[in-house]
């Protein structure tokens, strides 16, 4: 066969294996769609097996004794602000409908990290909550939202997102920490603009960042400063705009009811660099920290369910389950509900 009759069959040859090819990737595309269609449909439904979990009221009024969480579990009211008796945590939810990635509320004011679903991409946003879940402000944040705490009389809120990297485990990270007055509406946008004191002198960096407050009151709180890879326990004062130092390699600190102590995550050497975490209380009048029996890595600000116990997430088959271990170091960790996040304890 001379070339003037092998060319049109070889360019036919090549319509073919293009178009099959083509055929081949929208099969292929077709069913990504479907998979994702059934998966965002499995999501949908009620998990079998998971906590009944009902449409109702959602108060974050100080009386009853309960614990309001993100909802984790699949189905129609997966990620809204659900609540249970505090004694009954496995039993029966009231979703509200307000969704929330972080929470937190304390003394009728709460604070929801939402985020904002677009066309090209999602955006978040703050939003301050009265006891009735009523929006009162919102604010745009700009980046991820990884952590929010309000001080125990509700007035103080705080803030972290992501603004680079993905995971506190390593180096390639940035932080943007807020702390909002709720009864002036004052907003400190970002805690690096505060004056550090470090090791007792005047301290200046481009790499600080700060993350994980908790409130002592209305005009103090702790929080963890990084820098030069290191980590280290601050306490502030609002009004002053100011920090200092008071101890190193501690992260995501949590005050206790009663004031006396703080609870944080410890980088410990030799462990996974993905999971280096380990959990310990340290008494603030002495100083001295023992560590919790909780022995797995926990990368969480836990939360205080009353002076002697400590409420805290770890991955679940849903995204997370809370767990809980006694705050002395005794006893051992023990799971306390499943496919919930964020709790904080009203009443």
């Amino acid at each position: 066969m001379d070339s003037a009759q092998s060319a049109p069959l070889s360019n036919r040859n090549r319509l073919l294996v293009l178009l099959a090819a083509v055929a081949v990737l929208a099969a292929v595309a077709a069913a990504a769609v479907l998979h994702a269609a059934d998966r965002a449909a499995e999501k949908d439904r009620p998990q079998a097996g998971g906590p009944a979990v009902t449409e109702g009221s959602v108060s974050l009024a100080p009386d009853a004794p309960r614990m309001v969480f993100r909802n984790m579990a699949w189905g129609p009211h997966r990620d809204e602000l659900a609540t249970v008796p505090a004694d009954d945590p496995t039993g029966a939810r009231t979703a509200s409908g307000t969704k929330c990635l972080r929470f937190y509320a304390a003394a009728g004011t709460g604070i929801c990290l939402q985020a904002v679903h677009g066309a090209v991409q999602d955006s978040y946003r703050a939003v301050v909550l009265d006891a009735h879940l009523k929006e009162l402000r919102r604010y745009p944040l700009a980046g991820i939202p990884t952590r929010a705490r309000v001080s125990p009389s509700g007035r103080m809120v705080a803030w972290t997102v992501f603004v680079g990297g993905d995971s506190y485990a390593g180096t390639n990270f940035s932080t943007r920490t807020s702390v909002l007055d709720t009864r002036t509406w004052d907003l400190r946008q970002n805690l690096e603009d505060f004056s550090i004191t470090k090791d007792g002198k005047p301290y200046h960096a481009a790499d600080v960042n700060f993350w994980g407050v908790t409130f002592a009151d209305d005009g103090h709180f702790y929080a963890t400063l990084g820098t030069a890879g290191r980590t280290y326990l601050v306490r502030g004062d609002v009004a002053a705009r100011s920090v200092r130092t008071l101890r190193s390699n501690v992260e995501c600190p949590s005050m206790s009811p009663d004031g006396t102590r703080l609870v944080f995550k410890r980088r410990v050497a030799g462990l996974s660099p993905d999971a280096p975490w380990r959990l310990y209380v340290l008494d603030l009048a002495t100083m001295r920290e023992r560590p919790l029996a909780e022995e797995r890595s926990v990368d969480d600000q836990v939360v205080w369910r009353d002076d002697r116990t400590i409420v805290y997430a770890l991955a679940g088959d849903f995204g997370a389950d809370l767990w809980t271990v006694p705050a002395d170091g005794t006893g051992k960790a023990r799971r306390m509900a499943t496919a919930a996040l964020a709790p904080a304890y009203l009443g």
